[in-house]
């Protein structure tokens, strides 16, 4: 069984953000694994990592890492597979910079971006569910799923509100 995603992250204090997008992998039912490693201080165990995750068949991959940020764009100068990035919040312009740092990368060595922070870890982990359900029907089914609890979940709330404002105003 190949796996299909590697999450590598800067630090370890950045698994705070991350946690969310590696429940919702699971949920997904993807093979992952999770890392860390970074650009700057260990650069050359990066790209082991990259070549390892690509010999075990990897077809994503997701990289969050704050302030410059450029672990995602390491890890895509080394691989031919999706990299997903994911600027996370701290310095002093609060997650801006690494988004900057995230988006701007040169023509032939794209990184997909996504959100600063858990919101953006959560979205790359479906990006990468989508980029893989066109060879797993399993995780397809996992997707479509997923979008309808959360369908589900706007419509309890919207009758939950509805309830408590019976009676009161033009209705709808």
């Amino acid at each position: 069984m190949s796996l299909d995603v590697v999450l590598l992250m800067g630090s370890a204090s950045d698994w705070k953000h991350l946690e969310g997008a590696v429940k919702l992998m699971d949920e997904l039912g993807l093979r992952w694994r999770v890392h860390v490693s970074s650009a700057h201080r260990t650069p050359e165990r990066t790209v082991e990592l990259v070549r390892r995750a690509e010999a075990d068949g990897c077809r994503v991959f997701i990289c969050a890492a704050g302030m410059a940020a450029h672990l995602a764009g390491v890890v895509a100068a080394h691989t031919a597979r999706p990299v997903l990035g994911v600027p996370l919040p701290g310095g002093v312009l609060d997650g801006v910079d690494a988004l900057l740092s995230t988006v701007q990368m040169p023509g032939g060595v794209p990184v997909a971006t996504f959100a600063v922070g858990s919101a953006g870890a959560k979205n790359a982990a479906f990006f990468a569910a989508q980029v893989v359900a066109g060879e797993r029907p399993d995780v397809a089914e996992a997707v479509v799923a997923a979008r309808t609890r959360a369908g589900e979940a706007v419509a309890a709330a919207d009758a939950e509100i509805q309830g408590g404002l019976a009676g009161k105003g033009l209705g709808s």
